[in-house]
């Protein structure tokens, strides 16, 4: 397979990236031209190497062609057909075949739940963003095939989160050519997402506290794509739905222009990671809604610096094919439901390409994303965060103390120790969790380590509160089945720094330990530590540190061996104190930068003083109030 080839760059129109709308076709075209070894001779499936999904590898094939037919659609629609004759008659003969029930390539039926639902509706967007092209020259019976099989939507039930919107917009789209469909369908699924708006432009994905890339990727996308297929059915009543959408994600890009560095590199937070792109599509979503806060020029500032920042690190790999991981395969970032075809949902990211050539976002020079001017803080309360990035370095921080995946309904005993994704206290876009099974996991978390063995999770988070540098959360801690202990914890953001107060409540002569960030590299990480601070730093400069502000008593640096998704080797500064039953109060502060510093210098120059359970910083002018979680 031949290697991507990129356009030269263009800096008089994209002086950040380089990029312009050449470059984005390129990828495009080199991304869908790899796949044509892996289609099945009738075209329908598209059969990747790698380790299958739980829905099997016939659901996974399926995948792979739908998936695919989206960035074809986008392609395809964006050009008005010209120059894609090919592309345009793969995916028809793929679709007639696949929606053949009695074509030895047919696809799976759609069934309550099933996998094959949520590639019938990339397969129905693709339909209609394409219809002149496709859906119109298809014969009759091969559109009543497609009709029949997308119509097992109809009057189903699908998993109660962004799913729903997968029935909206299939169902959507057989409306939009005359086939049968349930309007109460579509009506059911578009008022269900209205319980999940949490306001500000964020939805949680289905009930809990669900905050992650699907917000913008689903919950922003699809709304939007429905309201072009219901502009497209005669009838049909969407201008209110389509104000308020335009609405939201005006309100919702305002806080997401903070969630990728000026380097195009996006926050690793939340599942379906592989994804990877697709971190760009409600960015264009708000173009293509015409209710952005953001100029055109700064649109594709962004869009483009996140496409580019992946294929610098080596995606699509050799083969032009988008493997299960995050820069390469790295497994530990998928889930059970990801299989090879995966992630080609990275096509949600080109959506962009639907837009003309002409359009302001391709002819427009870039703009300035606000980190290109100054360092960020941003103030995120409905999903419980708090974002600060460095404009020289690069790096962008995620305190979370409100985003968990859990379930919603309050577990009897004892509550699991929730996804390394979501429980963490930070992510950030140069670092990210590590992700074992065998050992219980360091890096930003606050923890009771039992001499025994048992080390405590973080689940369910219960919120205290997001201001503008401050957000409180508490959790309740488990060693084994021995608990609940509260532990509470107050993130102040500071000159860079995060400052962790914590009121720790625990058994006697346990540990409490409180890590940093994970740094990872190809090389081992070289490790410093002091009485009270740690730091770890990798071959390209990045470093994490903690420093004991009050209450800690040693510092220690874990090591992992291929465990996290930005290298082989990573490793976790740390600080631990003994406990003694009484709740315990701690502050230390945690650092991501590739500055060039010794932390105990830092810290000589962050004030602390703590009287009970009051935490006092620089001077008084910061006020932490511990014990709020003894009252909730």
């Amino acid at each position: 397979m031949s290697r991507l080839i990129l356009p030269d760059t263009d800096r008089e129109l994209s002086r950040q990236t380089g990029w312009a709308r050449a470059h984005w076709e390129a990828l495009a075209d080199h991304l869908l031209d790899s796949l044509v070894p892996y289609f099945s001779p009738g075209a329908s499936l598209v059969e990747l190497p790698g380790r299958a999904s739980r829905s099997g590898t016939a659901s996974d094939a399926l995948e792979g062609f739908a998936r695919s037919f989206m960035l074809a659609a986008f392609r395809i629609a964006g050009v008005q057909g010209k120059g894609c004759e090919q592309l345009i008659e793969r995916y028809a003969r793929g679709v007639a075949n696949g929606a053949n029930p009695d074509h030895p390539e047919a696809w799976l039926r759609l069934t309550p739940k099933s996998q094959q639902m949520v590639e019938a509706a990339a397969i129905a967007v693709s339909l209609h963003e394409t219809r002149e092209w496709i859906w119109d020259r298809l014969d009759t019976r091969a559109q009543e095939h497609v009709a029949e099989w997308l119509g097992g939507f109809n009057g189903s039930t699908t998993h109660d989160n962004n799913w729903r919107l997968f029935q909206v917009v299939s169902e959507q789209f057989l409306a939009s050519v005359g086939a049968p469909y349930s309007q109460d369908d579509i009506d059911g699924g578009l008022d269900r997402i209205e319980d999940w708006y949490v306001g500000d432009g964020w939805y949680s994905d289905g009930d809990g506290q669900n905050f992650d890339n699907y917000i913008g990727w689903a919950m922003h996308l699809y709304p939007g794509l429905w309201a072009r297929m219901a502009a497209a059915t005669p009838g049909a009543q969407y201008e209110d739905r389509l104000k308020l959408y335009r609405e939201r994600i005006n309100l919702f890009l305002a806080d997401a222009v903070h969630l990728a560095g000026n380097d195009g590199a996006p926050i690793y937070q939340g599942r379906s990671l592989t994804y990877r792109m697709a971190a760009a599509a409600p960015y264009w979503m708000g173009a293509l809604l015409d209710s952005s806060p953001l100029t055109p020029g700064e649109t594709r500032r962004l869009c483009s610096g996140i496409a580019r920042h992946f294929v610098q690190r080596g995606v699509p790999d050799e083969r032009g094919v988008l493997t299960l991981g995050w820069y390469d395969t790295f497994l530990p970032t998928t889930q059970q439901y990801s299989g090879p075809g995966s992630p080609y949902w990275a096509s949600k990211g080109f959506v962009g390409l639907i837009l003309p050539p002409e359009h302001p976002v391709w002819s427009d020079p870039e703009d300035a994303i606000p980190l290109d001017n100054a360092d960020q803080v941003r103030a995120m309360p409905k999903p419980g965060w708090i974002v600060h990035a460095s404009r020289h370095d690069q790096v962008v921080q995620l305190v979370n103390h409100g985003a968990d995946h859990a379930p919603v309904a309050e577990p009897s005993g004892v509550e699991p120790d929730g996804d390394p994704h979501y429980n963490r206290l930070a992510y950030a876009n140069h670092a990210g969790p590590d992700l074992s099974d065998h050992e219980p996991p360091v890096d930003n978390l606050i923890s009771l380590v039992s001499p025994d063995g048992p080390v405590s999770g973080r689940g369910r988070i219960r919120r205290l509160g997001v201001d503008e540098r401050t957000a409180s959360s508490w959790h309740r801690a488990w060693l084994g089945t021995d608990g609940p202990w509260a532990i509470e914890i107050t993130s102040v953001v500071h000159n860079g720094w995060e400052i962790r107060c914590a009121l720790v409540e625990g058994p006697d002569g346990a540990l409490v330990r409180s890590g940093g960030f994970a740094v990872a590299g190809e090389s081992l990480p070289g490790a410093t530590t002091s009485a009270t601070a740690a730091t770890v730093r990798n071959a390209d400069g990045l470093v994490s540190a903690v420093v004991g502000l009050h209450g800690y008593h040693t510092a220690g640096v874990h090591r992992g061996l291929g465990v996290n998704p930005f290298g082989v080797h990573s490793g976790t500064p740390y600080l631990t104190a003994p406990h003694r039953g009484a709740p315990l109060v701690l502050v230390n502060a945690v650092l991501l930068t590739r500055d060039a510093i010794r932390p105990e210098a830092l810290a000589e120059g962050i004030d602390v003083a703590v009287e009970g359970s009051t935490v006092r910083l620089d001077g008084g002018r910061t006020v932490v109030e511990l014990g709020r979680s003894r009252h909730g």
